[in-house]
């Protein structure tokens, strides 16, 4: 039987802590992980260029079988997978499903919030695109949404510096200053997925009455609820149980080394090479 895995994406390694939720819930199915390590990270580039590398890497991973992808990064989420569903799958296989991790968050973030106003914590592209502002307006009208770039938090955590005292100073600051905007916050989202590597430290910066959330479980259990109202996509899919990785570095050992912090197993991942 031909190997049919769904396929999840990231700009580098945030997206195995979404991989990591995904496998925990649906560990039945065959995946393929590719992290863009080489270019990232995505979070300070142009909607134009975030969109080439996104679609370059999902249709890599169409050449690995995979009917769906997942883009398991805020990044591309915000600024890629619009054009992708709506124009560039029309080209490639209008069969073909990509996924994001935005709207499922949006659908179900208001139920968190008693006081009716959340944050949302992101990378300077995800923020600027105020992608979960409309999304959650959609859903939840009622919720006023408050964001905050924290730009220095991606590259302290794939530094490995995220448990160092050195990033108690900016988790420090960027809470801050978003929660200067409201006291009536009752609910951080953390809308990157590198962002659970400080989960622990946010929390110890915040008061106790505020909860923070993340995405991985969401999306999880988001995507099953796809597969179940889609039995023709959840049939194409092969069921072996396997897991593969792969990295557009070509320093493969560096890669594993930082996806295992991240994932939480051990990872062996192979060099995938991106066609420009």
């Amino acid at each position: 039987m031909e190997n049919k895995p769904i396929g999840i994406f990231d700009s580098g390694y945030g997206g195995l802590t979404v991989f990591r939720s995904i496998f925990e819930q649906l560990p039945d199915y065959d995946y393929v992980y590719l992290g863009d390590t080489a270019r990232a990270p995505y979070g300070n580039r142009s909607f134009q260029t975030i969109h080439q590398y996104t679609w370059e890497c999902v249709q890599w991973l169409f050449k690995q079988g995979c009917p769906l992808v997942i883009l398991a990064c805020n990044t591309a989420s915000a600024k890629a997978l619009r054009n992708i569903q709506q124009l560039d799958l029309k080209n490639e296989d209008p069969e073909k499903r990509v996924l994001g991790v935005i709207r499922p968050t949006a659908e179900v973030i208001g139920d968190y919030s008693k006081t009716k106003q959340i944050a949302v914590l992101g990378t300077k592209g995800t923020v600027q695109s105020e992608s979960y502002v409309i999304e959650i307006g959609k859903f939840f009208p009622d919720i006023t949404v408050y964001q905050q770039a924290c730009p220095l938090w991606v590259p302290l955590i794939e530094n490995g510096e995220y448990d160092k005292p050195g990033a108690d100073y900016f988790v420090k600051k960027y809470l801050e200053e978003v929660l200067a905007k409201s006291d009536q916050i009752d609910t951080l989202l953390l809308a990157c997925t590198h962002y659970p590597l400080i989960q622990q430290k946010i929390k110890e910066y915040l008061p106790a009455d505020i909860q923070v959330v993340a995405q991985g479980d969401i999306v999880a259990q988001s995507l099953a609820d796809y597969l179940q109202r889609h039995p023709e996509m959840e049939k194409s899919i092969s069921k072996n149980k396997t897991q593969q990785f792969f990295t557009t570095t070509d320093d493969t050992a560096d890669f594993d080394h930082y996806a295992e912090l991240f994932f939480g197993a051990k990872v062996h991942s192979g060099y995938a090479e991106i066609k420009c």
